[in-house]
C-alpha cells in the first residue's frame, strides 16, 4: 500500500515541478514568434530585405583551417575586459566608501557622502566626457584606463550603498563577538562580517554587475573598439542596422543572462545549510 501511494505521488510532484518550466518555455516561444512576426511585417512595410547570412562573417572566420574571432567577438573581448577590471575596482571603491560612511570620522563620512551624491546625481555620459577630455589629458590617462575609472567611480557609488545596507543588516552582536575573540578589525571583517554581508547583498550586487556590463557600451564614445563601437562601424560599412544591432543586443543579453544564472547558482550554494 505504501509503495502504491508513493508511486502515485511521485508523478504528481514531478508534474508540479515541470509545470512552471513548461509554462515558461511556452510563454517564451509565444513572445518569440510574436516578435519574429512583428519584425517581418515591419521589414515588408519598409521594403527591407533581411541579410542575416552576412552576420557570421563578423563573428568569426576560418583561415588555413584555423578559427579566428572577427570584429564583433573581438569587441566582445574588449567589453568583457573593461567590465571585469571595472568590477574589481567597483567592489573596492564601494567597500571603502561604505566603511567610511559608517566610520566615526566626520571627514570620512563627509567625503563618502559627497562622492556618492556627486556621482549619483550626474549622468554617466557627462562624467566620461569630463574624465576623457579634461582630467585624462591632465593626468596622462589612456583611453582604457579612463573607461575603467569612469565605470568604477559610477558603479562604485551605487555599490557603496548596497554594501552599507548589508553592513547595517549585520547584527551588532557579530561585531562584539569578533572583539571578544580578539580578532583584529581586518580579520573580523574578513572571516566573520563580510561573508555574512555578501550572502545578504548578492542579488542587488548582481544587478549592479549587469548594469556595469550594459553601461560599458557608453565608453564607445572614447573610440574604444568595444562591442558597441564594432557594431557601429559594421553598420556604417554594410548598411545593415537591424541585423547588426539585433546581434549586438543578443550578445549583451547572453552575457547578462550568464551572469544572472551564475549569481543564482552562487546564491543557492551559499544558502545551503551546513550539517
Amino acid at each position: 500500500m505504501l509503495n502504491k501511494t508513493f508511486s502515485t505521488a511521485a508523478p504528481t510532484v514531478g508534474y508540479r515541478i515541470l509545470k512552471p518550466v513548461l509554462s515558461g518555455l511556452l510563454q517564451i516561444a509565444v513572445v518569440t514568434l510574436g516578435l519574429i512576426w512583428l519584425l517581418n511585417a515591419g521589414a515588408e512595410a519598409m521594403n527591407y530585405r533581411w541579410q542575416w547570412y552576412r552576420i557570421p562573417q563578423y563573428l568569426w572566420f576560418i583561415e588555413d583551417g584555423e578559427w579566428f574571432p572577427a570584429e564583433l567577438l573581438e569587441g566582445l573581448f574588449i567589453t568583457l575586459k573593461i567590465s571585469a577590471v571595472s568590477l574589481i575596482f567597483t567592489l573596492l571603491i564601494g567597500l571603502v566608501t561604505a566603511l567610511l560612511r559608517l566610520s566615526d570620522s566626520i571627514i570620512g563620512r563627509g567625503l563618502a557622502r559627497g562622492y556618492i551624491e556627486l556621482i549619483r546625481n550626474t549622468p554617466l555620459l557627462v562624467q566620461i566626457y569630463l574624465l576623457y577630455f579634461v582630467f585624462g589629458p591632465v593626468l596622462g590617462l589612456e583611453r582604457f584606463t579612463t573607461a575603467v575609472l569612469a565605470l568604477s567611480l559610477f558603479q562604485g557609488a551605487y555599490t557603496a550603498e548596497i554594501f552599507r545596507a548589508g553592513l547595517n543588516n549585520i547584527p551588532r552582536g557579530q561585531f562584539e563577538a569578533c572583539s571578544s575573540l580578539g580578532l583584529s578589525a581586518i580579520d573580523g571583517y574578513r572571516f566573520v562580517i563580510l561573508p555574512q554581508m555578501i550572502r545578504r547583498i548578492l542579488p542587488p550586487l548582481t544587478n549592479e554587475t549587469v548594469s556595469l556590463v550594459k553601461n560599458s557600451s557608453i565608453v564607445s564614445i572614447m573610440a574604444i573598439f568595444d562591442l558597441t563601437t564594432e557594431g557601429r562601424n559594421i553598420v556604417a560599412d554594410t548598411a545593415m542596422p537591424f541585423e547588426v544591432w539585433f546581434t549586438v543586443a543578443g550578445i549583451y543579453l547572453c552575457v547578462t543572462l550568464m551572469l544572472s544564472g551564475f549569481a543564482a547558482w552562487l546564491e543557492h550554494k551559499m544558502n545551503v545549510p551546513t550539517q
